[in-house]
């Protein structure tokens, strides 16, 4: 049976501030071959959500370099994901600046129309947006400092789970045991 989930936002920021400046040894990153921003990221939201969509192709997940959902490290297949998913795993909706949260996601266009850059919110204070992100390195930075043409606010309303799989990841993803 599939039911639904609150997304556990403290969990996806205090993973997103732990592995901004450094790497979580259980994944690859991406770095000089495309960017490990949207890795970082779906990292974060794991760490809030504990579940994974393993549809091949169309899903959400990541069990090796190789072995990976390209929502999982793509900016548009990210958001394409999250704001389609009826499954299991995380899923969201785009809303304005004002209705975004902590461990949202915010993803940034360039000049060229592109969508080229994913972030995690990990702090609002009077109005400002703080966000952690790989790629360039960023730990709790003003979303004001970054240079972009227009940005996307992904709220991410909940997670959907099946009863058969229920598992808490977070302790395993914030921690490695040493030597993975």
């Amino acid at each position: 049976m599939i039911l639904e989930k609150e997304y556990l936002r403290e969990r996806a920021v205090l993973y997103a501030r732990k592995y901004a400046l450094v790497r979580n040894p259980l994944f690859f990153t991406f770095e000089g071959i495309g960017g490990n921003c949207t890795n970082f990221v779906s990292q974060s939201v794991l760490a809030g959500s504990c579940v994974m969509n393993f549809m091949p192709i169309y899903g959400w997940f990541y069990l090796s370099s190789n072995r990976r959902a390209p929502a999982w490290t793509g900016v548009e297949f990210f958001y394409n994901f999250i704001t389609s998913n009826t499954d299991v795993g995380p899923f969201g909706t785009v809303v304005e600046r004002e209705a975004a949260q902590l461990g949202d996601v915010i993803q940034l266009q360039n000049e060229e129309d592109n969508f080229y850059h994913t972030l995690i919110i990990t702090d609002i204070k009077d109005g400002e947006i703080f966000v952690c992100a790989n790629s360039v390195d960023s730990l709790d930075r003003p979303l004001s400092s970054y240079t972009y043409k227009a940005e996307r606010f992904i709220h991410i309303n909940g997670v959907r789970y099946d009863t058969r799989f229920i598992i808490d990841c977070f302790d395993s993803l914030y921690s490695p045991p040493i030597g993975s």
